[in-house]
């Protein structure tokens, strides 16, 4: 159960996961884990997410003792039958913003929950897609844009919940699940596992 005494294990290094577990009231904690996210040669996106989420659990567990539970979770901007991760540089920021301009695109994060006592199992994996329509933009819209290095650690290129915005027309789904985790989807999931006790947890006094 997670509580104060046992709180959440968050196997990730994104800022974005973290705030928005944050504002949900869980209490944290959080570690980086050292995996490999390169994708495999012909590997299809829904494998590569399952991949990569299993392999990140497996390196939670190790780290779970004296956590309520564990959460680790990937995210990937889906172009067509293309997976666009984190641009390498400026210039490949730039070559997805022009890819996503005019166009939908969807947003898959894969989160996986597993007990304490059995961290390297999963009791519940899920993956969420959010479809995300980009305005048509400008050439130097995109090289400002790109200039700013907002999305240089995000995949796609863009951070929908910060200047990114701009180029967002609308969405169809789960806005938290572009920012990096669909917290609708995981809170039910963490209560369908017993892992939460009365929520939204009482306010501190």
């Amino acid at each position: 159960m997670i509580d104060d005494t046992h709180p959440l294990l968050l196997g990730s290094g994104s800022p974005r996961r973290r705030e928005i577990l944050t504002t949900l009231g869980l209490p944290l904690r959080v570690v980086s884990l050292d995996v490999d996210e390169r994708g495999l040669e012909g590997e299809r996106p829904e494998d590569y997410l399952t991949r990569i989420v299993a392999s990140k659990l497996a390196a939670a567990a190790p780290r779970a003792a004296g956590a309520g539970g564990v959460l680790v979770a990937d995210t990937s901007v889906i172009l067509g039958d293309t997976a666009l991760g984190k641009p390498a540089d400026e210039a490949e920021a730039r070559a997805m913003l022009w890819a996503l301009s005019g166009r939908e695109h969807e947003v898959w994060t894969r989160f996986a929950i597993a007990r304490a006592d059995d961290p390297s199992r999963a009791v519940h994996a899920e993956t969420v897609r959010t479809r995300v329509v980009f305005r048509a933009l400008g050439a130097e819209e995109i090289e400002a844009y790109a200039a700013t290095g907002e999305g240089l650690d995000k995949a796609g290129a863009y951070a929908i919940q910060g200047i990114g915005a701009f180029a967002v027309a609308r969405i169809e789904g789960s806005y938290s699940n572009v920012v990096g985790l669909p917290a609708c989807e995981v809170i039910a999931a963490l209560e369908r596992a017993g892992l939460l006790g009365r929520f939204p947890r009482p306010s501190k006094p």
